[in-house]
């Protein structure tokens, strides 16, 4: 049985699987108006995806930003995330840059989770959770491949990999080459999820494709869902009124 995590009173892990928003925006103005922009819009928490943003790398103007924006969400709860170049992402950063970074905004208290990849090294990543969880962070671990869908036995080695680093969430997104490839996503999700997790993870497989899986989270064993509202951060994401209608169906045939 599944631990949840529990952030700003959100239960992330029990029963229908949460609804995560992304901001990409370029400028603190734009990032702001997207963040309240999602008011009328049904979700449960909000990812920043930091590597849009132009001020990353000034610290004076990212933390002006982030209280801004964190003011903008109330008590919605807020995923900090650095998407590397490697990983489908804007910009490119170095092991200490981003090290730094993460650190620096976990210490701000302004953010409840943050992205970490698994791929960044198992000593920037538990450093990263070590800190984190000493400033009452959770830490989502994370890996994405834009090639291919790994074989199943390595999509759960990933997964236990993030869960043996103790991050809080283990989450993996993977490209579907064929219809296939998205079965072996919900058959490693589904296997992880029913005979190893001790804790929330997150699955999903890309493009049009893998669109099911962003929707069937419930039954296999996703906690959180990727939708959007503007502009998608990933390949398959659904609007969020369009998700939360199909989760909503697909809740009720689980009572």
């Amino acid at each position: 049985m599944k631990n949840c995590i529990e952030v700003r009173g959100l239960k992330i892990g029990e029963e229908i699987p949460k609804i995560c928003l992304p901001i990409t925006g370029s400028t603190a103005k734009e990032i702001i108006d997207t963040a309240l922009s999602f008011k009328d819009v049904t979700h449960d928490l909000v990812e920043w995806r930091v590597d849009f943003y132009d001020d990353v790398f000034n610290s004076a103007n990212l933390k002006d930003t982030l209280k801004s924006l964190r003011e903008a969400l109330g008590n919605v709860p807020l995923l900090f995330t650095f998407r590397t170049l490697n990983e489908g992402g804007e910009k490119s950063i170095d092991k200490d840059a981003y090290l730094s970074l993460n650190k620096s905004v976990i210490a701000t208290g302004l953010v409840d989770l943050v992205d970490v990849e698994l791929f960044i090294g198992d000593d920037v990543l538990t450093d990263i959770v070590d800190f984190a969880h000493s400033n009452n962070v959770k830490v989502v671990a994370s890996n994405h491949d834009f090639n291919k869908t790994p074989a199943k036995d390595e999509i759960i080695y990933r997964l236990k990999k993030m869960q043996d680093l103790n991050a809080d969430i283990p989450k993996i997104a993977v490209m579907p080459t064929c219809k296939r490839d998205v079965i072996t996503l919900l058959d490693a999700t589904e296997d992880f999820a029913t005979n190893l997790a001790d804790r929330p993870i997150i699955t999903m497989s890309m493009k049009s494709d893998g669109v099911i899986s962003r929707l069937c989270g419930e039954v296999f064993g996703s906690a959180v869902t990727f939708g959007f509202c503007g502009k998608a951060s990933a390949p398959g994401q659904i609007n969020a009124e369009d998700l939360k209608d199909v989760l909503q169906i697909i809740h009720q045939s689980q009572l």
